[in-house]
């Protein structure tokens, strides 16, 4: 897609860091003995190295060419390996129950409500009985909900800022219960104010039922 081609080239989107999110579910999988996680929507691939350094069998997926070419990158100067695949991520080429735990962090609301629900229907085909999604998801909650162009009920386009033109669409709780209603939900929500913004998200971590 060519706006995250442009996007990704912005280094602001070159985090070197692991989200704490994902360093907390690294332990969890651990306990778990899981081995094989999807990074869906790596990016520039900063989870994705960090569940390859950690000894996940590391697996990445996006959309994005320049974000894989800066992945494989990464991967290549830091001398770890993982499989990535260019992909839309509601059609992915993968095996049904092949996975211990998907992660899918600042990615997924970047859509249409019916396009995040394919997505989830995928990611739940690829996990295995038992196994993890970590997403967060923008709440309603957020200063940013409602402004912009508006494209469908609690999704709106981005006029300013680098992310302008992407989607971006807005859950409360209880919708995103309906969304993983195949799923047993651990939610919470994660609030910071920046200067007169709120940034409000809901973090989820999800067991395939």
């Amino acid at each position: 897609m060519v706006e995250w081609d442009q996007i990704l080239l912005n280094k602001d989107y070159h985090l070197e860091y692991p989200d704490e999110m994902v360093v907390s579910l690294a332990s969890i999988l651990e306990e778990r003995r899981a081995e094989r996680v999807l990074d869906l929507g790596c990016g520039a691939g900063r989870h994705l190295l960090y569940l390859a350094e950690n000894g996940f069998e590391a697996y990445g997926a996006d959309i994005s060419k320049t974000g894989l070419t800066l992945t494989r990158k990464r991967l290549e100067s830091m001398r770890l390996e993982a499989e990535i695949k260019r992909c839309d991520m509601k059609s992915m080429p993968y095996i049904n129950s092949c996975f211990d735990a998907v992660i899918c962090v600042r990615t997924i609301y970047h859509q249409r409500l019916k396009d995040i629900q394919l997505t989830i229907s995928e990611i739940h085909r690829v996990l295995r009985r038992r196994g993890l999604l970590l997403a967060n998801f923008h709440s309603k909650r957020s200063s940013r909900y409602g402004t912009g162009i508006r494209a469908e009920e609690d999704t709106f386009i981005h006029e300013d800022g680098p992310e302008k033109g992407i989607l971006h669409h807005f859950f409360n709780e209880e919708e995103i219960r309906e969304l993983l209603m195949n799923f047993e939900v651990n939610l919470e929500a994660r609030e910071k104010k920046i200067g007169a913004y709120l940034q409000s998200l809901l973090i989820v971590l999800a067991e395939k039922t």
